[in-house]
């Protein structure tokens, strides 16, 4: 038998974490000196706790830590929860490259002009494929804007009100980097400009070569320039939520179909009847199900994944038309539907 002080020596666990894991059931010691308190372990335990201590400094969780331990006996099932806990920390390791990669964006305001050309059709689709997700919360004004992110030669354009996203990428010429925080009024001006508020669909005959627009960022002004206009307006100051943050390349829906806008549209509005209540603010809204079938067809019907339809309607509408891709994974996560240049989310609705 040994002390927690020898223990501690010989597994590499703190005599605190060997305290915390006997409180919680996971590495118990073989005896308890009733007068005194003081513990005791076994000999046999010392690979124990040395194989606690190793999990312990990967991350692993407690629960999996747990799991490992009551199948240590199972090499294939440790070999696979070990392989998940990798998967984990190669997923966390993406999601911080993601993070920090905005980091410079942050050090110090941008003094300096930025400026990026881009083709004008394409800024115009990718302001209306994200326009209709902006918010009009009073409490959050931030969300009133559409978020211009330029990094690694691509302009993506998004906009969220909580309750869905919309992300629209157009590529760009090389230059510095740059995140935008644009009020919806600048925003609006500059469709304006493009030509994107309205319903007609992109020149197909236009020069991305030639029909290009400037943007150019300096301190807390946007300029957009056409060879025939010019907007400018103060940008906000406030931390946009992070895009670049979210696991784009780590969703795996369960259920993934190609569409044709117009006929889910119909399906849409031919749906029975249904409302939810937001439990936030109270306010009624139409709600539409979905589902995926085996074959990959969708339904829309009861007994599926509940949205707004009203948001529905509109990501159909920001997705250009024609073949949309459309994808389910349950209840609790977001709806996700692409087009060849931009993505909407839609949170379901609890039904």
């Amino acid at each position: 038998m040994r002390g927690i002080g020898r223990m501690s020596r010989e597994s590499g666990l703190t005599v605190s974490a060997l305290r915390f894991y006997d409180g919680v059931g996971l590495l118990s010691p073989a005896h308890v000196d009733p007068q005194s308190g003081y513990r005791f372990y076994a000999p046999e335990q010392v690979a124990v706790a040395r194989l606690v201590a190793v999990l312990r400094r990967v991350g692993m969780p407690l629960a999996g830590i747990r799991e490992v331990l009551e199948h240590r006996a199972d090499p294939a099932h440790v070999d696979a929860l070990l392989a998940g806990h990798v998967r984990a920390l190669e997923a966390g390791l993406a999601d911080a490259r993601r993070a920090l990669s905005a980091v410079p964006l942050l050090l110090e305001p941008l003094e300096n002009p930025v400026s990026v050309t881009v083709p004008a059709p394409d800024l115009a689709a990718a302001l209306r494929a994200v326009r209709f997700a902006a918010g009009s919360d009073p409490g959050l004004p931030v969300l009133a804007s559409v978020l211009f992110d330029l990094a690694d030669g691509v302009l993506s354009l998004v906009a969220t009100d909580r309750y869905r996203l919309a992300l629209a990428t157009v590529p760009a010429s090389e230059g510095s980097g740059f995140s935008a925080v644009v009020p919806v009024a600048v925003a609006d001006e500059i469709a304006a400009v493009l030509g994107a508020d309205t319903d007609a669909d992109p020149d197909p005959d236009a020069d991305p070569d030639t029909d290009t627009v400037t943007i150019t960022v300096e301190g807390a002004t946007i300029t957009v320039r056409t060879d025939g206009a010019e907007v400018s307006g103060t940008l906000r100051d406030d931390a946009y939520p992070d895009h670049r943050g979210m696991p784009w390349d780590r969703w795996t829906p369960t259920g993934t179909a190609t569409v044709d806008a117009e006929a889910l549209r119909a399906a849409v509005a031919g749906a029975p009847e249904r409302t939810s209540v937001r439990e936030q603010d109270g306010v009624e809204f139409p709600v539409t199900e979905l589902a995926v079938g085996p074959g990959g067809a969708v339904t829309v019907a009861p007994g599926g994944v509940g949205v707004n339809r009203e948001f529905l309607l509109e990501a159909v509408d920001a997705g250009g038309g024609g073949q949309l891709m459309l994808s389910l994974d349950g209840p609790v996560a977001p709806l996700v539907l692409r087009s060849e240049r931009s993505t909407s989310l839609l949170m379901p609705v609890r039904l």
